[in-house]
């Protein structure tokens, strides 16, 4: 790589100052939006089922495609794609009635039928019954469009169509990869909330041992760490273009991920003291804050010349956990409210009040959060704190404003399920219930949320070789969205490689 092209590089992602939360807002409800006109699709028209060749051209353009596009030729409209992929949504609701409804009425006898026949046996019935945590289209498709998204916006930062606002700013303010970066964690922090779900369910005591709790999050730990440090080489072997204050000179975002494993189960054995994770990363937020103002902590990681020292050259890297800490407990307290069933027996009409108890603690979550940010990062009408967000430091605003998008999306993505597919949470039975999922969600979201750990590493590898053989910075609008397409495609292939091989290497 030529020295003033590395150069260009560094500087095209270099001192960038963000934009505008509701812009963000309005380009990241692309996905919400694009998940409701597929959900609308399936729930009216069964359009995805069967799985023809033409379902899986439009559910990458819905899944896939619109996510890219609102980043890229939209940017400046993203409105106008909100509303494209509403229209559709209108005319298809008032003129079809749901699938579900009309095959409700169908299986119910075949299934008296064989129950009557069996018997009642109680320990057929017992592996009938659905899981205590089952696994929630909503989530998936959440996690999947997070995935998406960033696939998408690590390679298409590096062209000029896609726009320096939504790029990771410097210092201060706010943009759409630094939220993506923020909701990464995030959602590994809520699907997390299994391991102490499955360990309640089993009667296993949270405060086992912390030995063995922290040599089982190493075994999460590892792969990750291997891959920061196969990053870290091939950065610096191949003289790549990197942007220094991101993380520091020898840290990337895979140590981030790899390190936090360990610390949360370390915060884990504080549960039994503040039993509630939401504390816990108010607690932890709010020290680092503290140290941040009130010590020369803030100067040493924006503005002090590097030292020899490990810490001094990746000082952003280290620090910034902290609060990458907190924005995985926040999550994690997240999934612990959303993720079980919520209801002791299998009546649907129980079902229904446990699921608008998980959309009533989302939404009360998201409005809480966001006060929080509100207060945190604006004068609010004389009472504010002023301090303004930075992904750079991970500081206490960028942690509340993180926790309350990620609540609202989930919010919206269990929403839509909620209206479009009820009969997923009103399942009485585990097989009913796996078929009712796997109808309500899609199999490239699917495929996407099952592998994520090998999905983003295989997108991280096509933007390195996409960087190193082409001249991104001067590429024109028709050859930027002809690769960023075609990457896509790969990475959704793979994706759909992976989930069809039955290989699982999920986050």
């Amino acid at each position: 790589m030529e020295k003033d092209y590395k150069a260009r590089k560094e500087a095209f992602v270099s001192n960038l100052s963000g934009g505008d939360i509701n812009e963000i807002n309005t380009v990241a409800l692309v996905a919400s939006v694009s998940a409701l006109l597929w959900s609308t699709l399936q729930s009216r028209i069964s359009f995805f089922s069967p799985y023809t060749p033409k379902a899986l051209v439009a559910d990458f353009l819905l899944n896939v495609v619109a996510i890219l596009f609102s980043t890229t030729v939209y940017s400046t409209s993203p409105l106008l794609l909100n509303i494209l992929l509403l229209t559709p949504v209108v005319f298809i609701l008032l003129r079809f009635k749901p699938v579900y409804s009309r095959q409700k009425q169908a299986k119910p006898s075949r299934a008296n039928q064989q129950q009557n026949a069996a018997g009642s046996d109680k320990s057929n019935d017992a592996t009938k019954s659905p899981e205590s945590s089952p696994v929630h289209p909503f989530l998936t498709t959440y996690r999947a469009a997070m995935m998406v998204v960033t696939c998408s916006s690590i390679l298409a930062v590096d062209f000029p169509i896609f726009p320096r606002r939504f790029a990771k700013v410097e210092n201060w303010g706010t943009s759409l990869m630094d939220l993506g970066v923020g909701s990464f964690v995030f959602s590994a922090g809520v699907v997390s909330a299994r391991s102490i779900l499955k360990a309640r369910a089993a009667g296993t005591s949270q405060q086992s041992n912390l030995l063995w709790r922290l040599a089982a999050a190493s075994r999460h730990s590892i792969p990750l760490l291997v891959l920061g440090l196969i990053r870290l080489y091939s950065v610096k072997g191949l003289d790549y273009a990197e942007h220094v204050t991101e993380y520091g000179v020898h840290w990337n975002f895979f140590f981030t991920l790899g390190f936090l494993p360990p610390f949360v189960e370390i915060f884990h054995s504080l549960y039994s003291i503040i039993s509630s994770y939401e504390l816990l990363a108010l607690f932890t937020i709010t020290v680092y804050q503290v140290a941040l103002e009130s010590t020369d902590l803030k100067a040493y990681i924006l503005v002090s010349p590097r030292g020899p020292d490990l810490l001094s050259k990746n000082r952003e890297g280290v620090f910034s956990f902290i609060g990458y800490l907190a924005i995985f407990l926040s999550g994690r307290a997240t999934g612990l409210r959303i993720i079980p069933r919520g209801t002791a027996n299998n009546k649907p009409s129980s079902a229904q009040q446990a699921r608008k108890r998980v959309l009533i603690s989302l939404a009360i979550m998201a409005v809480g959060w966001a006060v929080l940010f509100f207060f945190n990062s604006t004068p609010a009408f004389g009472y504010g704190a002023r301090i303004p967000v930075s992904r750079r430091l991970a500081n206490m605003p960028y942690v509340f404003w993180v926790s309350a998008f990620n609540n609202a999306q989930i919010f919206l993505f269990c929403l839509i399920e909620t209206l479009l597919f009820p009969s997923v949470h009103k399942a009485t039975e585990k097989e009913t219930e796996a078929e009712k999922s796997n109808f309500a969600t899609s199999r490239i979201m699917a495929a996407f949320n099952k592998n994520g750990l090998a999905v983003f590493l295989i997108a991280n590898l096509l933007t390195g070789a996409v960087n190193l053989s082409f001249n991104t910075l001067d590429a024109n609008a028709w050859q930027s969205l002809a690769i960023l397409v075609a990457y896509m495609a790969f990475v959704t292939a793979f994706a759909l490689g992976l989930q069809a091989s039955g290989l699982k290497l999920k986050i």
